[in-house]
C-alpha cells in the first residue's frame, strides 16, 4: 500500500519587501528542491503575506520509512538554504 509523507516548513522572510520578491525567492527554493529530490512542493499558506511563507513537501512511496526519510532530508535542505528564518517544521506519515 502506498505511504505518503508530508513535511511543512514555515518561514519568516525578513529581507523580503514585496509579494513579487517573495514569489521570486520561493520559486527558486521550489526549483532547487524539485531538482534535487523526487518530491512535490507547493506554497500552502500565507500567500498574501510578504514576509511569511509555508511550504509543503510530499513524497509517495511503498515504504513509509523511505517516504519519511526523503521528506526529512528535503525539509533539512530547505532549512539549509537560509533564505529566511525557520519558524516551524513538521513531518508526518499519512
Amino acid at each position: 500500500m502506498a505511504q505518503v509523507a508530508v513535511g511543512t516548513v514555515e518561514l519568516h522572510l525578513s529581507d523580503v519587501h514585496s509579494l513579487k520578491e517573495k514569489r521570486h525567492i520561493l520559486k527558486g527554493i521550489k526549483e532547487r528542491v524539485r531538482g534535487r529530490f523526487n518530491v512535490s512542493i507547493a506554497e500552502v499558506d500565507h500567500q498574501d503575506t510578504w514576509q511569511r511563507a509555508a511550504l509543503a513537501v510530499a513524497c509517495v512511496s511503498d515504504d513509509s520509512r523511505h517516504a519519511n526519510e526523503v521528506v526529512s532530508k528535503t525539509v533539512n535542505y530547505i532549512e539549509s538554504l537560509a533564505e529566511g528564518r525557520v519558524i516551524e517544521v513538521s513531518v508526518e506519515i499519512l
